[in-house]
């Protein structure tokens, strides 16, 4: 899903819309679709928006960040597995956080355990499951900031693994 801040161009309102894609707005404001839920009108625009960096919870202020440097794994979307198992983590972080990572690390890995690994063929192949050329199944692999892109906006649900990981084959 994708939100974008529109205005009601004839009485200045502005409120949010989520749509499933930049195209389904589009086809929306197209058909006349899109109505401001103030006054009513349907002459609605996308309003300029400014993006929101926020810290992260684990960032501490003047502290270095690391970059990871692989690239971007995805898993596509899946119910939430149980919490497994716990990970290290620096010990000057605050306990809440800690006890966060650890959680979600043994989600990650839960998830990872039930899906199968689809190296660089992610894209192809979650492409091929949401239109049904393909058998569904958990997978999870390697895709480019672009592939991840157009498949979000094909509406075809992915996520992002958090903590980095070595594919099969460079496990010793």
């Amino acid at each position: 899903m994708i939100v974008f801040e529109l205005e009601c161009r004839s009485g200045g309102h502005r409120f949010e819309g989520w749509f499933g894609s930049s195209d389904d707005f589009a086809s929306q404001q197209q058909r006349g679709l899109l109505a401001c839920p103030q006054c009513g009108a349907a002459d609605v625009a996308k309003a300029p928006m400014a993006p929101h960096l926020a810290r992260k919870g684990n960032q501490m202020p003047g502290a270095p960040v690391a970059v990871p440097t692989a690239p971007a794994r995805v898993v596509p979307a899946e119910k939430p597995p149980a919490p497994a198992r716990a990970m290290t983590v620096p010990a000057e972080l605050p306990p809440k956080v800690v006890a966060m990572m650890q959680a979600v690390a043994a989600v990650q890995a839960e998830a990872l355990k039930s899906s199968r690994w689809v190296g660089d063929s992610f894209a192809d192949d979650a492409r091929a499951m949401h239109y049904g050329e393909k058998d569904h199944e958990p997978i999870h692999g390697q895709a480019s900031p672009e592939e991840a892109r157009e498949l979000i906006e094909e509406g075809i649900e992915i996520a992002p693994v958090l903590f980095p990981l070595a594919s099969p084959g460079e496990i010793n």
